[in-house]
């Protein structure tokens, strides 16, 4: 519910405007809600509607792709990229290749963005873009001519100061690789364009590392202020079991803690002992190379147990001290957070965008659960894209240690920002504010530098 009048007015014309985008509407509301506080505190804001420019996307483009199948047929899809906000730098942000994606969640993913990208501390402002195209099941050169159709649209409207996507769901090192292709073939430059690119053409060290592992460098920090604890002999959930999920589960362990569950769109598996290096090699040989199914897992490694998800039956309901939401948009329910905390569950730290249902997240708080938004605690992999956007710039390559250490001072610096305002907003278990405040905070005072 909204305090103010003001907020309340905000959101209303919001939804007038964007009727049934449910996504978009459900990420406006609630940073809405959570920078009503500091808005009343500050008049200027009021004065100068930034509330409501920031709200509003600077651009939003739509566009068909239409691309030829293996069979010869003609397949038509719909493409999207919303440039949301530029005040601190360029639009970034990734490309989602998925049948769900429409214009809803393309803004609620740009709009989220801006505050995550803000909170990096790095010059780069908001986007995100897409397509409803489902690269499973399709061949390579399948995905090809689709990236080559889809590049030929969206070239008109980003280069390397201008806007810089990035991988998503679907859009993996293949898939970089032939929209990179398709922008130097129509461009005729060589520029950092696109990040997440292979290491032989511009690519950074531990990109494909840095969101899962930058899940975990701020769930340890907060972990470690807010339970006087860490990861060390902790019990760990992972929903998902793609680029995140994997690399969060190797950090975690890493940090001393059991990982015993992962999942995707169909099920589940339970490893009692521990997911060990050697099981996790044969995940990453199951999803990142053969793009397979978690339950393969179960017929190739011994005590490894598989359950399809249904309505009662969730990954949610293994047992666990530490909870790392890791697959897609409104996956942990209410009722699965009501069952982590029946169960004993110290953290939920969010991986995927926006896993949490908003009600959950604010249960999760309620209870003194440490909560990390994932607009805080799933940054490291833009805040990895924007140092390779760096390299990229002077023409270097740094180590792997370089940019892992980088990525960790990153991830710990968006931890205290959060903090220190959620303390300041009243309730330092409160992140989901403390984060939508500081991200917020820097791209208010830049709009208002440069006026309208």
């Amino acid at each position: 519910m909204f305090k103010t009048e003001y907020a309340a007015k905000v959101y209303a014309d919001l939804e007038k405007k964007n009727p049934g985008e449910k996504e978009f509407l459900q990420a406006a509301r609630e940073i809405t809600e959570s920078l009503e506080g500091y808005i009343e505190k500050n008049p200027k804001l009021k004065e100068q509607k930034i509330l409501e420019r920031f709200l509003e996307p600077e651009r939003f483009v739509q566009f068909k792709v239409v691309w030829v199948d293996d069979k010869g047929q003609f397949q038509v899809n719909r493409g999207y990229r919303v440039q949301y906000n530029s005040a601190i730098g360029p639009y970034k942000g990734g490309l989602r290749l998925h049948p769900s994606v429409n214009a809803s969640i393309i803004k609620f993913l740009g709009l989220e963005q801006v505050l995550k990208n803000s909170l990096t501390t790095l010059p780069m402002g908001g986007g995100k873009g897409g397509s409803d195209f489902d690269p499973k099941g399709k061949s390579d050169n399948e995905v090809m001519r689709f990236c080559q159709s889809f590049m030929t649209e969206l070239y008109r409207h980003i280069g390397p100061d201008t806007d810089v996507p990035a991988g998503d769901i679907g859009v993996g090192g293949r898939e970089i690789g032939y929209l990179f292709g398709q922008y130097k073939r129509i461009r005729d430059e060589f520029t950092g364009v696109l990040t997440g690119k292979g290491l032989t053409y511009g690519g950074s060290l531990a990109r494909t590392q840095a969101t899962g592992y930058g899940l975990c460098y701020y769930a340890e920090e907060a972990l470690k202020t807010l339970k006087n604890t860490s990861f060390a002999g902790k019990t760990v959930v992972i929903s998902g079991s793609g680029n995140v999920a994997i690399y969060a589960c190797e950090k975690a362990t890493q940090l001393g803690a059991k990982v015993v569950a992962l999942s995707d769109s169909n099920g589940y598996v339970v490893v009692k002992d521990g997911i060990t290096k050697e099981i996790l090699d044969v995940v990453k040989q199951i999803k990142e190379v053969e793009r397979g199914r978690i339950k393969e897992l179960a017929s190739r490694v011994k005590g490894v147990e598989y359950y399809e998800t249904t309505e009662k039956d969730r990954i949610w309901n293994t047992k666990c001290d530490i909870a790392l939401p890791c697959a897609t948009q409104n996956e942990l329910l209410m009722k699965d957070a009501e069952t982590l905390v029946k169960n004993g569950c110290i953290a939920v730290c969010e991986g995927a965008n926006m896993p949490t249902e908003l009600e959950a997240a604010k249960y999760l708080i309620a209870n003194k659960i440490v909560f990390t938004p994932a607009k805080a605690s799933n940054a490291g992999g833009v805040a990895t894209s924007g140092l390779e956007m760096s390299q990229n710039s002077e023409r270097l390559s740094w180590t792997f240690e370089e940019v892992d250490s980088k990525l960790h001072d990153i991830m710990v610096n968006i931890f205290n920002a959060s903090y220190k305002e959620a303390k300041e907003a009243g309730n330092p278990f409160d992140l989901l504010t403390g984060a939508n405040i500081a991200g917020f905070k820097k791209v208010a005072d830049a709009m208002i530098a440069q006026g309208i």
